[in-house]
Parts: C-alpha cells; sequence; structure tokens
C-alpha cells in the first residue's frame, strides 16, 4: 500500500512540473494573439482579424458627414414648413373662436362651413407631416445603405490581399469588449476612404 502511494506521488509531481513548463511555455505576442509549445502541438503567429471603430468612423468620414449634414437640414427644412403651417392654422382657428363667441358669422351654415374648412386643413397639415417624416425615413435609410455598400465596397478592395480573415465592426460599448489597439484599423481605413471620397469630388 505505502509503495503505492509512493508511486501515485510520483506521478502527480511529473504531472505538476509538466503543467508547469508548458504554462511558462506559453508566450504573448507583441502583436495579437500569439501561442507556442515546443512540439509544433500549437503554431505561433498573429489572428488575422481587425475591426473598426464605426462611431469613429462615421464622424471623421467625409461623405457620412456631408450625408448627415445634409439629412439635417432637410429635417430642419421639414420642422419649420410644419410649424409655419400650424401657427397660420392656429391663428385662424383663433379668429374663428373670436366670431363665434361674437356672432359675427352672418348664418350657422357660414359658421358650419368655416368650421369644416378649419378641420380639412388641419388633416391636410397631419398628413403633410407624416409624409415628411417618413421622407426623412426613407432618406436616412437610403444614406445608411450608400454609406454601408461603399465601405463594404472599398474593404473588398482594401483586403484584396488577403490579409485579413475577419474585419469586425464595433460600437461603443458594444460587440467588442477589449481588443489591443493594434488590431483597430480605423484611421487607416478613414484615411483612404477620404481620400478617395475627396478625388471623386474633383
Amino acid at each position: 500500500m505505502k509503495n503505492f502511494l509512493f508511486v501515485s506521488n510520483i506521478v502527480l509531481f511529473i504531472a505538476v512540473v509538466v503543467l508547469f513548463v508548458l504554462f511558462f511555455q506559453i508566450k504573448p505576442a507583441k502583436n495579437g494573439v500569439q501561442l507556442s509549445l515546443k512540439g509544433d502541438t500549437l503554431s505561433s503567429q498573429v489572428l488575422p482579424i481587425a475591426y473598426i471603430n464605426v462611431d469613429s468612423l462615421l464622424l471623421k468620414y467625409r461623405f457620412a458627414k456631408d450625408a448627415n449634414e445634409s439629412l439635417i437640414k432637410k429635417q430642419e427644412d421639414s420642422r419649420l414648413t410644419i410649424n409655419s403651417r400650424a401657427r397660420e392654422l392656429q391663428n385662424e382657428m383663433n379668429e374663428f373662436q373670436r366670431k363665434l363667441e361674437n356672432n359675427a358669422f352672418l348664418s350657422r351654415e357660414r359658421a358650419e362651413q368655416e368650421h369644416t374648412r378649419l378641420l380639412k386643413k388641419q388633416q391636410e397639415l397631419q398628413n403633410l407631416d407624416g409624409q415628411l417624416t417618413q421622407q426623412l425615413l426613407q432618406e436616412q435609410q437610403k444614406m445608411s445603405e450608400e454609406l454601408r455598400d461603399t465601405i463594404n465596397a472599398f474593404l473588398k478592395e482594401y483586403n484584396k490581399d488577403g490579409r485579413y480573415e475577419i474585419i469586425f465592426s464595433n460600437t461603443t460599448g458594444d460587440n467588442i469588449l477589449f481588443a489591443s489597439k493594434s488590431y483597430d484599423i480605423t484611421d487607416e481605413v478613414v484615411k483612404l476612404l477620404n481620400e478617395r471620397f475627396s478625388n471623386k469630388k474633383k
């Protein structure tokens, strides 16, 4: 029995030594994840991946900035149009109320006609507000699709040498919780996208 325990302790000791040696043979890479074990168990290489910070790209990419400014202007123009017509309608409704209280209408029929006209004008304003809102949503969707297609087409050309197997998109507090800065290609991509955009505008 003692011999059995002695042999078991030797086996356990050897196992611990092996794990200790293997642990210290796993070395971190300077630029990405790198694993190395003697005996060709694992190969040593930097992972062929990268990520783009979408928030930063949208702030710096001139095409995205121009498209966003255009969308904001259309939104402001729509708001001004609706507000102007709403004020005009409100003034007419106030005038209608004043006449009604002072019996200024020639007949009940004339008052009803004016009331119907104002209700119709109010409905038309609501319809216009809905139409303008829908147009803005469609413009926003179109802009997003153009931006996505532009970036995707660029990345295919950018990665035609196959240096990356995967390029992630990352937004603040989403998708990638942590990544080495060495995998961030945002600035390089933005620089090349802006150069291409500038050349197209010439």
